[in-house]
């Protein structure tokens, strides 16, 4: 489709959506637009089921505050929330980290297969900011409550295993199955009758675009009121030194 979203069919009924923009895989708005448009495109194809996946050491790192303007939340929450609104199964394939807004781009899947040496974190509060890309319904939607809590206070980094432990991805195999596996995952959910799929899916997702898109609301809001304080500075800047930030609160 573009130099950074490809479509391949991979199974029967099956596509492999991938997004190419490596190491790290940071996103943008027309990343997310790209990832979204091939979405809409396998909606008039005879597509059961979508494996979402990236190119590169990592699946995704989110944004990179260093270099972007970080205030320009809008059109990327406009098309996060796309990711949301088509029928088609989908399947992520995480490699690496799924970090920040990254987690937002996994947890938009209906499921996840990871590998050990993944690392999944919510890792926006030691930035200095709120965070974004729905995760105020998607993450307590898959890890529960109270842990959504401790995971968007703290920041903490989990690899495969341990997310696994507590739902945060579905299976975990060795790196060098992780494709393999997630086809599978998807060709299982392909073998069902996909109109019923589709009528399931929709009853087991209810309002979530319309949650997700009030989500994303307030959480640009209240992002872009904290990208303006010095705690944000500090995030960023102990992020790029690798250190422990020194947080002021203000």
């Amino acid at each position: 489709m573009t130099d950074e979203v490809s479509i391949e069919w991979v199974a029967e009924r099956v596509a492999l959506v991938e997004f190419d923009r490596p190491p790290h895989n940071y996103f943008d708005a027309e990343l997310i637009r790209g990832v979204a448009d091939a979405y809409e495109r396998l909606e008039g194809e005879r597509c059961s089921a979508i494996v979402l996946a990236s190119a590169g050491k990592h699946f995704c790192a989110g944004a990179n505050f260093a270099s972007e303007n970080p205030a320009s939340s809008g059109e990327l929450y406009e098309q996060a929330v796309r990711l949301f609104s088509y029928t088609v199964p989908v399947v992520a394939a995480v490699q690496g980290a799924a970090i920040g807004g990254g987690l937002g781009v996994a947890l938009s899947a209906d499921l996840r297969v990871a590998t050990p040496d993944s690392r999944f974190a919510a890792n926006f509060a030691r930035l200095g900011i709120h965070h974004g890309f729905g995760l105020t319904v998607t993450l307590p939607l898959v890890v529960g409550h109270q842990r959504a809590i401790e995971l968007l206070y703290a920041g903490e980094r989990l690899d495969g295993e341990r997310a696994h432990a507590i739902g945060l991805c579905d299976r975990v195999v060795p790196a060098v199955q992780l494709r393999a596996e997630a086809i599978a995952l998807a060709q299982a959910i392909a073998a069902s009758a996909p109109l019923a799929v589709r009528s399931i899916r929709a009853t087991m997702r209810g309002d979530l675009p319309a949650r997700i898109r009030e989500a994303t609301v307030r959480e640009g809001a209240e992002q872009a009121k904290l990208f303006a304080t010095e705690d944000f500075a500090e995030g960023v800047a102990a992020s790029g030194e690798r250190r422990a930030p020194r947080f002021l609160g203000r």
